[in-house]
């Protein structure tokens, strides 16, 4: 077998990533999505030897369905392909405080996954239907979960608890837990070999931005503070969620407005954010459009998704004290441009100075520093989680 090739699957409520990854390279083979879940329009879209390809799954297809066409329609028809699995990788986004790093999945694991859909209720019961899945399509394989909370682990707890009562942790395991760790452990040891620092002599502040988005302070190689909450819910301004609430509001929303709380916190995660303040789309790109076009709640929302990120990342110089650099990733971190420029120039105070034209040429997937000589480093890493999951998976089948 010349290749580890790992199946990775991303499981959400009404959709389902996948991957097929080499996990020595990071080499792409396949990748897709399937879509519109219990749907009539339930579909799927694919892309292989650089040919894309798309079709209508049956009407109100799920979990199990798309995964029996991944299988059946797209990776038996490729010959030799299936032969060179070694596992199938699953992003899992909420682990608690009971994953600490990335499992072999069995009963015990699937349980402790169940028992953390209380934590994410939209994404682990999804991921359990999607291991389910998996597990009666290669029996055969192992199975890795790996967690998108684990990297956040290691904060202290000054920066994971919140001041409530103290049983509130205890009992009830509220607690400031993080996402997208995958991501910012990616960037870290990408980070550290262009700075050509050991990781754990590494300091950086790693800011991963999409439609989720996230900022975590890394010391040593080690996250000490993130920005997500207990849910995905807290700290930036994202595309459709609200991010930092006083949870006031909720409250008068509810005994002063008659709202349901249920329909504020629906409101909280699918109407608010960039889509919520513009009026317009929860895209960035849509938003950067309208603030071309002088559309001033465009304009509104764009800056304050701008501020609250840079508040972000200049508060992440008390727990870390050293800077070796600011990392943007994601896709609006990855490709704006103005969003990179615009941060550093509110983050003059700290000595930060774009240069321009380097700035503008870190799209498309290209890294690099975006700084000018003489100033402290923010630089542009495109992230590859998928790349961390099969190598994780990967290494734990080989450890068996």
């Amino acid at each position: 077998m010349n290749n580890k090739l790992v199946l990775v699957l991303n499981c959400g409520s009404s959709s389902l990533k996948f991957a097929v990854i080499n996990a020595d390279n990071g080499g792409e083979i396949m990748s897709g999505l399937a879509e519109c879940f219990n749907l009539p329009d339930a579909r799927i879209k694919w892309k292989i030897a650089e040919k894309k390809k798309s079709t209508s799954l049956h009407p109100y297809s799920a979990h199990s369905a798309a995964i029996s066409f991944i299988v059946e329609e797209i990776i038996k028809k490729e010959a030799g392909l299936a032969e060179q699995f070694v596992a199938v990788g699953h992003r899992i986004v909420h682990g608690g405080e009971k994953f600490t790093e990335s499992v072999i999945i069995d009963d015990h694991v699937l349980e402790g996954i169940e028992q953390c859909s209380s934590l994410a209720p939209l994404h682990n019961p999804a991921h359990v239907l999607g291991i389910k899945a998996a597990q009666s399509a290669f029996p055969a394989l192992t199975q890795v979960a790996v967690f998108d909370t684990a990297f956040h682990q290691t904060m202290p707890a000054k920066a994971f608890m919140y001041a409530l009562p103290y049983n509130l942790y205890k009992e009830a395991h509220v607690r400031r837990y993080g996402m997208h760790g995958t991501s910012h452990l990616f960037v870290t040891d990408q980070a550290a070999k262009a700075l050509n620092k050991a990781v754990s002599d590494t300091n950086i502040i790693s800011a991963h931005l999409g439609n989720g988005a996230s900022v975590a302070a890394i010391k040593k190689g080690k996250c000490v503070d993130t920005s997500m909450g207990m849910t995905p819910l807290a700290g930036l301004v994202m595309g459709t969620r609200c991010g930092d609430l006083d949870p006031s509001i909720i409250e008068y929303l509810v005994t002063r407005q008659g709202y349901s709380l249920k329909g504020v916190m629906d409101m909280l995660q699918k109407q608010s954010g960039l889509l919520g303040v513009s009026g317009i789309s929860s895209d960035f790109r849509n938003i950067l459009e309208e603030h071309d076009k002088g559309n001033a709640r465009a304009t509104l929302a764009m800056e304050m998704f701008i501020y609250r990120l840079t508040k972000y990342i200049a508060s992440y110089a008390v727990p870390l004290g050293h800077i070796d650099a600011i990392v943007f990733t994601g896709g609006i971190g990855e490709n704006s441009h103005l969003v990179r420029s615009k941060v550093l120039e509110l983050l003059t105070i700290f000595g930060y100075q774009v240069d321009s034209e380097k700035n503008k040429a870190a799209i498309l997937g290209n890294q690099g520093i975006i700084t000018a000589a003489g100033s402290p480093i923010a630089m542009v890493i495109p992230t590859n989680e998928e790349w961390v999951i099969a190598q994780d998976s990967a290494k734990l089948v080989s450890n068996q």
